[in-house]
């Protein structure tokens, strides 16, 4: 069976591009999400295998997101999206608990390797 996956990201664009790459890889893309506060929503209604999240988004940024998530399950798989930069960012959010991060703009292999670690 494939595995589910959540993306969030406030860039359509962007949710377009992870989108792409994982349904061709064979992943199915369950629901998409334009901010933190819709992630949290949605992970707590589907609770799909793995979450792309955006770090920098309008109503509750990414890094919030993956605390409230994790803090209601604390089995959740988060992988960290974030532009060139931000790496700052992507230590607070590893260490919120997410369990691995891609750079924007995206590589396939890149974004596939993240994805194949963390739920295989």
């Amino acid at each position: 069976m494939a595995k589910r996956v959540l993306i969030v990201d406030d860039a359509a664009f962007m949710r377009m591009m992870i989108k792409n790459i994982l349904t061709e890889a064979g992943y199915e893309i369950i629901a998409e999400a334009e901010n933190g506060k819709q992630a949290v929503e949605k992970y707590n209604e589907l609770k799909p295998d793995l979450i792309t999240m955006d770090i920098t988004m309008p109503e509750m940024d990414g890094i919030s997101a993956v605390r409230e998530i994790l803090g209601s399950d604390s089995g959740a798989k988060i992988i960290m999206c974030s532009a060139m930069g931000q790496q700052a960012m992507v230590i607070e959010a590893i260490q919120a608990g997410a369990k691995d991060f891609i750079v924007k703009p995206f590589k396939n292999e890149r974004v596939l390797e993240a994805v194949n670690k963390v739920i295989g």
